[in-house]
């Protein structure tokens, strides 16, 4: 077995821990420590403050999930002033080897290798899924994350992708006032506008200005407390609303994508509402896709529950690159 430091930044939060890989697959993750970003002038001070809780040396290999592209040499995170320069991680961390993967990218790994116990049934037949063929992963949260995972053979490949910036598609004539509210705003409006945390603030507007109502201006967070305990009736009604929309677009995104094989929901926000998921119209938004309907209804669609899916994810992805070529 091979330990590793797994590390999840986000733009609030770095999360790390210990774990261990072997043969292509995440043995064990250790118990997570949470920074946040704020506080620590960049990511080396942040690892620095990890190795003095650790009280040890740590591993000389990390696994690395990073909210934003990482293609580049140079990683600007999104909503953190970090920056992360590929070409000098094995001397600003003192590691030899290192993965380094977007947020969503990790998820992925982490529905391809985490276990039936970390997920759990949202509609469709209540069974696993296909041990071949295409899961399809959609992750409402600040944005909208999509990948997808192709199974063939035992192996499998994650591909995460920018489907979250697919044009909105409204159902109807609520959809089309939501479309029309955000079209004053932006050139063209796409789903993660409206299927995203931030989104419920518009979905809230909308059907107060349908009911002629003036409501006071809420920032995203106070409305979905209010709507996750009912103790707004609108408030709750977007929150429906929201769910409604998800359903459609995860539909989309699997006839496009082939997820025949199962549908994952991932990201904080998919596990808070997830009573509300399974309460709402999502179940019929997903299959409502008139000829394939009766294919849709023949997919698995789970929610992904893993406590850390970023640093499992990581892990996962380090033990994929490097393991199995040993």
């Amino acid at each position: 077995m091979t330990a590793i430091v797994a590390v999840d930044i986000g733009g609030t939060h770095a999360r790390f821990a210990i774990a261990e890989v072997d043969a292509g697959k995440v043995i064990k993750l250790g118990e997570a420590v949470t920074l946040k970003t704020a506080e620590h002038a960049s990511f080396q001070t942040a690892w620095q403050e990890f190795q003095r809780m650790n009280g040890a040396p740590l591993p000389r290999a990390t696994a690395i999930a990073i909210a934003g592209p990482v293609d580049a040499d140079v990683i600007k995170l999104t909503n953190n002033p970090w920056i992360v320069r590929r070409s000098m991680v094995c001397e600003k961390l003192n590691v030899d080897r290192f993965v380094i993967v977007n947020d969503f990218g990790a998820v992925g790994h982490a529905v391809a290798q985490a276990g039936p116990e970390h997920f759990h049934h949202l509609t469709g037949p209540d069974q696993a899924f296909a041990p071949e063929g295409t899961l399809s992963i959609i992750g409402p949260g600040t944005g909208l994350g999509v990948a997808h995972v192709a199974r063939t053979g035992g192996v499998y490949h994650v591909q995460a992708t920018e489907g979250g910036h697919i044009d909105f598609a409204p159902l109807d004539t609520i959809e089309d006032a939501v479309l029309a509210r955000l079209r004053k705003r932006y050139r063209r409006v796409s789903i993660e506008r409206v299927v995203s945390g931030p989104g419920l603030v518009d979905l809230y507007e909308t059907l107060a200005a349908i009911e002629g109502r003036a409501v006071q201006q809420y920032d995203d967070k106070t409305l979905w407390q209010m709507g996750m305990s009912g103790e707004d009736s609108l408030a709750a009604a977007a929150v429906d609303r929201f769910c409604l929309s998800l359903g459609s677009v995860a539909g989309d995104i699997t006839l496009a994508q082939g997820g025949f094989a199962g549908v994952v929901i991932g990201g904080g926000l998919g596990l808070r509402i997830k009573d509300s998921l399974v309460r709402s119209g999502f179940a019929e938004r997903f299959r409502a896709k008139g000829r394939f309907e009766g294919m849709m209804a023949s997919i698995p669609v789970k929610l992904i529950t893993h406590p850390q899916p970023g640093l499992f994810g990581a892990a996962a992805a380090y033990a994929q690159q490097y393991i199995e070529k040993e």
